[in-house]
């Protein structure tokens, strides 16, 4: 069954790549309306829709496979630990981020006055330090002591 934990681990990577991905696509693409000579009608309509085609139609399948391996080799292994529950956290933080740029998505879409490149910014930032969180917590199954 190491053929799940091989799925899970490069889901995940490339799940993490997609979400610091997406935040510096969409920064670069920020709807505010103006373009330069050289960008063509149509190219600016496709750049304009890429966020949104690679969150929906590969950054949440992937993350969902993630998800579904990661739960399958829990449930194949019976890896239970306090440092599990650390991660599961941690990971429940990750999908939060992950539905967080979702939305800032649609917000760049609508062309709102939101500040969409400082949000980029941060949940590119919240996705390096929750993956290496993630892989620090998972490589060393730190023990954690309760107090009385």
């Amino acid at each position: 069954m190491n053929w799940l934990l091989v799925l899970h681990i490069v889901a995940l990577l490339f799940w993490a790549a997609l979400l610091v991905y997406l935040p510096a696509l969409l920064a670069g693409t920020v709807y505010t309306g103006s373009s330069s000579t050289a960008d063509t009608e149509g190219s600016l309509a496709v750049r304009e829709k890429l966020p949104r085609l690679l969150f929906t139609h590969f950054a949440t399948p992937i993350a969902l496979l993630s998800i579904i391996a990661g739960t399958l080799v829990f449930v194949v292994h019976h890896n239970i630990g306090i440092w599990l529950i650390v991660k599961l956290t941690l990971v429940v933080l990750l999908v939060i981020n992950h539905t967080l740029l979702g939305l800032l998505i649609l917000r760049a879409e609508t062309g709102s006055s939101m500040p969409v490149r400082r949000w980029c910014f941060a949940s590119a930032v919240m996705t390096c330090m929750l993956i290496a969180a993630v892989l620090w917590v998972v490589l060393a199954k730190p023990v954690f002591v309760s107090v009385p």
